[in-house]
């Protein structure tokens, strides 16, 4: 026995039903679930990009603004310390972040906006900082009023002089945007870096890079600066995963519910269709077919209907594409079989010999391997020699053109004749009468429907009925409802004729009334 036999035998069919919802609810999760952690993981990188260019064009401006101010302070520089002192301590007021500005000569910064006259060199108090570069940036730790305190050190030098420039000591307020920003959230930290040194907010104090023990997730340099802004975040913080987990868990949940419902719905409406079989839901009706010859009823048409116990009448086209789509065809026909041979005594009595009994067909069970065995046994059931069976090919569903020839071979061979129904409202129409051997042609009720309207397709019933002429084939005409149908019909040399201007389909009672059935 193969697994795939063990595990249907193993699993009753709701445990089979619950185990597919349920995979098929854990693959919806997952997708939901991982589709929604790739969202949300790109658009934090996406808030990390914006946030850290606005970070970055933020200190920019800053920086741009400071520079305007150096620039407008450098011509101080070739004074005495007691002659400008006073318009540097304005300069330094009335700029927000700077603690001080220092004049620079000769590489000693020799006034302070903070403390006036002073004598002390540069490379002294920030040895790092470059007085050759026109403007250059340092971290230190901090300055003579506020050593605890750190502090970004700028040199802009005097374009013209050597060693001579502008210095500034900077407040890391500076960078509120940095670290009081509302969108702090988003980061876990952040970083100001210049050359080997660091400013976070993790330490109080400046960080050798080395000592960082965490990746940046984003990093941009400031244009015309040597200092970079780094980003330190969670590229999976564990919101994201949660609610990542929460959108699948819902989805898969939900999804998990409708495959149940709609796989057990589907399974129900078989199981009604063969619970409708066993409990007598289903019984025949019969359409008389008149000779259009004589106008009087030369056999009958047996369709199937369907009273639901609670659903009421059931559409046949309803239940018969639903049959077919869930092969129950062949024991719904079968079923059908059963109900005419029920019938078939009164039946006889009621039409003459050689009346035609047609009865549809699906291509579901004309291609089924019991097939042969159906029609033989339903042959058998009949009166013998008192009806001819036709059976109307249906083309819901396609004929196999490979085994469909033998099969219509085999049928003539025992006496059946064959129809094609609703002729020209299939995928197949043509095909049929080009490639099989068919007995009858019935037209459909959409084209008898144009007889005596101008509409596109009114001339193509013209052209159906030469063909059927030209092919030696009797045709049956379907929908017949008003006398100028009728009379359109048998003055074009249709044999048969149906419809309601002639009846309804019947319950075997009705037909019994019905006067006259003899010819």
């Amino acid at each position: 026995m193969s697994s795939k036999n063990i595990f249907s035998r193993s699993l009753s069919t709701p445990k089979r039903l619950l185990m597919m919802s349920v995979l098929l609810g854990l693959l919806c999760a997952l997708i939901i679930g991982g589709s929604t952690s790739f969202w949300l993981h790109h658009k934090r990188q996406e808030a990390y990009s914006v946030l850290v260019n606005d970070i970055r064009d933020y200190m920019s401006t800053f920086f741009d603004d400071l520079a305007i101010t150096a620039q407008t302070i450098q011509p101080l520089t070739t004074q005495k310390c007691s002659e400008v002192s006073a318009q540097l301590t304005y300069n330094a007021a009335f700029n927000v972040n700077v603690r001080a500005f220092l004049l620079v000569r000769d590489g000693v910064a020799y006034c302070s906006s903070a403390t006036g006259e002073m004598r002390k060199s540069v490379k002294d108090m920030v040895p790092s900082l470059k007085t050759n570069k026109l403007i250059d940036l340092a971290l230190i730790s901090g300055t003579p009023m506020l050593p605890t305190k750190p502090a970004i050190a700028v040199w802009y030098r005097h374009p013209q002089i050597k060693d001579t420039g502008v210095f500034a000591t900077l407040n890391i307020s500076l960078t509120p945007y940095l670290l009081y920003t509302a969108r702090q959230r988003d980061i876990t930290g952040t970083a100001l870096v210049v050359g080997d040194k660091a400013l976070t907010t993790f330490f109080p104090r400046v960080t050798p890079v080395t000592e960082l023990q965490f990746n940046p997730v984003r990093k941009t340099l400031l244009r015309g600066y040597p200092m970079a802004v780094w980003l330190f975040g969670d590229d999976w913080p564990h919101e994201d995963i949660v609610l990542a987990a929460l959108a699948g868990l819902g989805s898969g949940l939900l999804f998990a519910f409708a495959c149940g419902s709609f796989l057990f719905l589907r399974q129900r409406t078989g199981k009604e269709i063969l619970t409708g079989i066993s409990r007598g839901q289903f019984y025949p009706v019969y359409q008389p077919i008149i000779k259009a010859s004589n106008l009087k009823t030369a056999g009958v048409e047996v369709l199937m209907r369907w009273q639901h116990p609670t659903a009421g009448m059931i559409p046949p086209d309803a239940f018969i594409a639903f049959a077919e789509a869930q092969n129950l065809i062949v024991p719904l026909t079968r079923h059908l079989f059963t109900l005419i041979t029920a019938d078939a005594s009164t039946l006889s009595a009621l039409l003459p010999k050689g009346s035609r009994l047609s009865v549809n067909l699906a291509p579901g069970h004309l291609h089924a391997p019991e097939f042969k065995d159906d029609v033989l046994n339903f042959s058998a059931s009949l009166p013998e020699d008192h009806f001819q069976v036709v059976f109307e090919i249906t083309e819901r569903d396609m004929l196999k053109a490979e085994e469909a020839p033998a099969l219509f071979d085999w049928l003539h061979q025992h006496g059946f004749e064959i129809a094609v129904d609703d002729f020209g409202t299939g995928h197949s129409a043509l095909i049929y009468l080009e490639r099989f051997k068919l007995d009858y042609l019935k037209i459909d009720r959409g084209f008898v429907n144009t007889i005596g309207q101008d509409t596109v397709t009114a001339p193509v019933l013209d052209a159906v009925l030469t063909l059927a002429e030209r092919l030696n084939m009797t045709t049956v005409a379907e929908g017949v409802e008003t006398q100028e149908q009728a009379k359109w019909l048998i003055d074009r040399g249709v044999n048969y004729l149906q419809g309601y201007w002639f009846s309804r389909p019947l319950m075997l009672e009705q037909l019994k009334s019905r006067d006259p059935l003899r010819e």
